[in-house]
């Protein structure tokens, strides 16, 4: 976390690199998981841009920071909510029933490979997918796409730390009681590899 310091550091400075490292490193993240908040693909990046905007705007008041992309989500999550709750489009996470509503994006690259092993893969994390409510959706997703620790898990979904950890662990019991030991595993590299 060293080096989001040095970064958020010249960002605040006015540093121009530093500034499109930041973005050029967190606006895929960041359009994945409003992805997961609204299919609004236009609320998405406008909200993006107003948020790096503002940051840009306000950079010599901001705070220093130790992960970049943790803050990040958090300011985006907020704004984006808020949007959805002016514009009375909000979809709240906890309602989605469908595991067909959850989209997921893959580079060139990833869409090949997937295409390889298409149909058995597809399945396999659509069995996992069914197998959690939204929230152990919501929790995996920060613990290992974000690699987030459970304190800024706990912030960002406004649990308590012990609940966090329990949710996490039934997730992964769900997983592991729907799907073979090997597809337990093949679905955990998922989590870490795409966005849920």
């Amino acid at each position: 976390m060293k080096m989001d310091k040095n970064i958020w550091g010249e960002f605040k400075k006015g540093n121009s690199e530093a500034t499109s490292h930041i973005y050029n490193r967190h606006v895929q993240i960041l359009y994945r998981y409003g992805k997961k908040i609204t299919s609004d693909s236009e609320l998405i990046k406008d909200t993006i841009q107003e948020l790096f905007l503002d940051l840009i705007r306000t950079r010599h008041n901001l705070s220093e920071l130790d992960n970049i992309q943790f803050y990040l989500i958090k300011a985006f999550r907020r704004r984006i909510l808020a949007e959805l709750k002016k514009n009375t489009l909000i979809e709240k996470i906890e309602d989605r029933t469908s595991s067909s509503e959850l989209t997921i994006t893959y580079s060139y690259e990833e869409e090949l490979i997937r295409k390889e092993h298409q149909t058995h893969r597809e399945e396999l994390v659509q069995k996992g997918l069914k197998a959690l409510t939204p929230k152990q959706r919501e929790i995996l997703f920060y613990r290992f796409t974000c690699n987030f620790d459970y304190s800024q898990i706990c912030e960002l979904m406004s649990l308590k730390y012990d609940s966090a950890r329990k949710m996490t662990f039934r997730a992964l019991q769900s997983l592991k009681q729907c799907l073979s030991k090997t597809d337990f595993n093949f679905f955990v590299l998922h989590l870490q590899l795409f966005a849920i």
